[in-house]
Order: structure tokens, then C-alpha cells, then sequence
């Protein structure tokens, strides 16, 4: 005769709880206390009362929940109320009016009870990560970390990405400088925490905004992510003999910084670049091979201008309007080109950097077009911003093959 074939033996509601807490604390790294306490929260919400009972033992492996009700003749609430008869299953000295604890069946409270046990321990559980990713990335905060790619949306080209024993995304958008990431792949970011403040009117204005509290940004885009590679080889940066006072960024293309020491005999521009270009090559490397203008931070601002428009020599700078700060700008005939720089960028970045409105003439009056500007109504301007590029272009012929700055490509230095 053949023997049955014995039955797995069952594991119980509580046995089943402890492991899946156990679990979560294993791959969240969240206390087994805090998981415990959602769940009773969840059950509580759940059974819609504050009257349930908990008895719980994690050395035994106990975990019993009661919900308090009142024992009547005729139950019209079940989740509050329970018939005499049944009542007496539990206690067989009840009396009507009194109430009885009323176990609850721990066999469902197992892993996909925890798992979608309802919105309390869901947000539970999202707010106890992000508490602890938070706290992880403020000891980063401000600074540059190397993360490993663990995988790539190849649809959209964001990046997941690996920082301690937590993870974040490195959308498309900040990867400047990245070709072909794959997983596995190690990338330098820079990590800043956002503190968003409370907005007490949305678009509309008539609604308030909840704030959304702190938020941890990976980038490689921002400026600082400049500033921090740039600290890492120059020692100058991080004792502070050696500051950046401006800087401006097109990132993946163009970067000017403005830099400046109060040791008369430190040479700040010099010290960030190193010797034959050393320390700053470096940064472009890491940057995708971005250029980086370098020049010395100056207190005129007419010198300033003039140094923020390197490569491109200037003849003269003159201040024009005050109120606006505009400033006009004389440069040699055939470089005219090179002070404006490919579709205004050299220009443009000038102007960001030096806080001024710029406007950039010929020394001869004379543009590409032939024809003089004398007057000056009807003069061409040229101040360097973003939307008035394309006009500055029909004017003008520009050279896509621009000089790189000398300063951080010559190899004689």
C-alpha cells in the first residue's frame, strides 16, 4: 500500500509576521520596532478602532493582536459589538455590557499582509528609508561621490545608481560628460541636499502647498560639480588661499571662473591650472574634455570684463548705462569673432560671469556686412544674451573652429 504523502507542515500567522519583518530589516535596513509599529497601525486602521490589544514576544515568536468589544443582545456594529453567545466562547462570565477582548486571526496578518497592509505601513516604511537615505547622503552632502550604475532605463537613458546602501537616479539630463554608461560603470556626481521650503499659494492662488521637505540632487550639470573636481586638485581651493569669486557654465561645452587670491605673491589663476595645464586637465577629462577659461578675478571692472572675454584681446571697455550696468566693448577687427564665440557663448558666459550687459564693437565701426555703424541709435548691438544669439549671427560671421583658451590647452605652458 502506498503512504500518503505528508503535508508541509503549517506555519503559523506568527511565525510568518516575524520573518517578513526580519526580511524588511534585512533589505531596507529598517528597525524591526519601526516595522512592528506600522503594522500595528495598519491593523488598528484597518479594523477602524483604537481598541486593539497587542501581545508581542520576538524572542517566543509571539505576535497576537486583540480588538476590544462590547458585549450586546442585538449587534448592530460588528466591528465594535459582539452577541452575548458568542461573546461567552472567550469568557464565560461575561455579562451584557461589558467588554470582551476578541482575538484576531494572525494567519493573515503573513508576508502579503505586510506587504499591502495599507497605506499607514506603506508610508511607514517610505518615510523611515527616506529618513535613513537622507541621513546618509548628509554626511555627502555638498561634496563629490563616485556611484556605481546598477542599471540604465534605455528608453528615457536615466541611470540608476548605487550610493552606499542607498540609490538614486542620475537622470539623462545631469549625465554631461558620460558616453555609453553601462552597468557596473563608476561615476563621479555631485550630491547637494535640497530643502524645499512651504508654498502658501499654488499657480492658482488660492490653494496652499504642502512642502515636500528635504530632497537629495545627483548632477554632474550643476556648477559646483565643477567647483568640487576643481577643489580635488587644487590644494589652494580647499585652504582657501586660492577663491572662486563667479563662475559661469554652459555645461558639456563652456566654463568660466573667476578666481582670486588675498596673497599677493599666490598666483590664483596659475594655481588652479598647474603646471603645463595639469591640475585643470584633469577636471577636463573628467568633464568630457568641456573647455575651461581660468582668468584672475579683478576688483575694475572694466579689467574685469575685458579678462572675463579671454581668449579674445580687448581694446577698450566703457561704461554706457549705469542704471543697467551696460557696458561697450571695443575688440580688434578680426577678433571679433572670437569675443562673441560660437552662437554668443563666449560673450554670453562673460556676461554671467561679470554680472554686467556687454555689448561687443569692432574697433573700426566696420561689420562683416560692410557697412559702417556711426550712429549710435542705429548701431548693431551685440549684448551677449541667449535670445538675441541668432541676431548676432546674421551679422556676423563666427568661426565654429574657435581657439581653444590658451591658458588650459596650450601643451607649452
Amino acid at each position: 500500500m502506498a503512504s500518503k504523502k505528508k503535508q508541509p507542515e503549517q506555519v503559523n500567522g506568527a511565525e510568518e509576521m516575524f520573518k517578513t519583518i526580519l526580511e524588511i530589516e534585512k533589505e531596507k535596513g529598517i528597525d524591526f520596532d519601526v516595522v512592528l509599529e506600522s503594522i500595528k497601525r495598519s491593523i488598528e486602521k484597518a479594523c477602524k478602532s483604537d481598541e486593539v490589544d497587542f501581545v508581542v514576544d520576538k524572542e517566543k515568536g509571539v505576535f497576537e493582536a486583540y480588538i476590544k468589544k462590547i458585549v450586546v443582545e442585538d449587534v448592530t456594529d460588528p466591528k465594535r459589538e459582539i452577541d452575548e453567545f458568542s461573546a461567552k466562547k472567550y469568557d464565560p462570565f461575561i455579562r451584557i455590557g461589558e467588554k470582551i477582548r476578541v482575538p484576531l486571526d494572525t494567519k493573515k496578518l503573513g508576508r502579503n499582509s505586510v506587504s499591502n497592509a495599507g497605506s499607514v505601513i506603506r508610508q511607514g516604511i517610505r518615510d523611515k528609508e527616506r529618513e535613513i537615505t537622507l541621513k546618509e547622503f548628509e554626511e555627502k552632502n555638498d561634496s563629490i561621490v563616485t556611484v556605481v550604475v546598477e542599471s540604465i532605463d534605455h528608453e528615457k537613458g536615466n541611470a540608476t545608481v548605487k550610493i552606499g546602501r542607498s540609490t538614486a537616479t542620475l537622470t539623462k539630463a545631469e549625465q554631461v560628460g558620460l558616453n555609453n554608461l553601462k552597468e557596473g560603470d563608476s561615476v563621479k556626481v555631485y550630491l547637494v541636499i535640497s530643502k524645499e521650503k512651504e508654498d502658501d499659494e499654488n499657480n492658482n492662488g488660492n490653494q496652499k502647498k504642502k512642502s515636500k521637505g528635504p530632497k537629495a540632487i545627483i548632477s554632474r550639470r550643476s556648477e559646483d560639480f565643477v567647483k568640487k573636481l576643481l577643489e580635488i586638485e587644487v590644494p589652494e581651493l580647499r585652504d582657501g588661499t586660492v577663491e572662486i569669486k563667479s563662475m559661469a557654465r554652459e555645461a558639456g561645452s563652456r566654463t568660466k571662473m573667476a578666481v582670486y587670491s588675498k596673497d599677493p605673491n599666490v598666483d590664483s589663476a596659475g594655481a588652479c591650472i598647474g603646471v603645463k595645464g595639469s591640475r585643470i586637465h584633469e577636471v577636463v577629462q573628467e568633464l568630457g574634455g568641456e573647455k575651461i577659461d581660468i582668468i584672475e578675478y579683478k576688483e575694475d571692472k572694466s579689467e574685469f570684463i575685458a579678462a572675463a572675454l579671454s581668449p579674445a584681446p580687448v581694446v577698450s571697455v566703457e561704461l554706457i548705462d549705469a542704471e543697467n550696468n551696460a557696458w561697450k566693448v571695443v575688440v580688434p577687427d578680426d577678433q571679433l569673432s572670437l569675443a562673441i564665440g560660437n552662437k554668443g557663448q563666449n560673450a554670453r558666459l562673460a556676461a554671467k560671469l561679470t554680472g554686467c550687459k556687454i555689448d561687443i564693437c569692432p574697433q573700426s565701426g566696420i561689420y562683416d556686412n560692410g557697412k559702417k555703424k556711426n550712429n549710435k541709435d542705429d548701431e548693431e548691438k551685440l549684448v551677449e544674451d541667449s535670445s538675441e544669439s541668432e541676431s548676432q549671427e546674421e551679422m556676423i560671421v563666427i568661426d565654429e573652429d574657435e581657439p581653444k583658451t590658451e591658458e588650459v590647452f596650450d601643451d607649452e605652458l
